[in-house]
């Protein structure tokens, strides 16, 4: 297994770790009741927090709903898709 192909699957990997955790954000925004500095929601809230941050002063939460877990999940997914998808940059550059 070359380098290249162990750095892919890492990215792989971590991106599809932060997405999982970026979808239990969205069921989390369902219980406002859930405490996020508490234990187990805290290993959810303290890897995504930096990024949902600097997104809520951008984008207002919609009729009271938090969005910025879903715009990530997007990114995320849209970043995964380019850099490791079957036509993505890495993916190509490893053949």
């Amino acid at each position: 297994m070359s380098l290249l192909t162990l750095a892919n699957w890492g990215l792989s990997l971590m991106l599809a770790v932060l997405a999982v955790l970026f979808i239990f954000r969205i069921v989390l925004t369902w219980y406002p009741q859930a405490q996020l500095d508490r234990f187990p929601f805290n290993w959810v809230a303290i890897p995504t927090e930096p990024f949902l941050a600097p997104t809520r002063k951008l984008v207002p939460p919609l009729g009271g709903v938090d969005i910025t877990p879903a715009i990530w999940v997007g990114i995320v997914t849209l970043l995964r898709e380019l850099l490791l998808g079957q036509q993505g940059i890495l993916t190509m550059l490893a053949r």
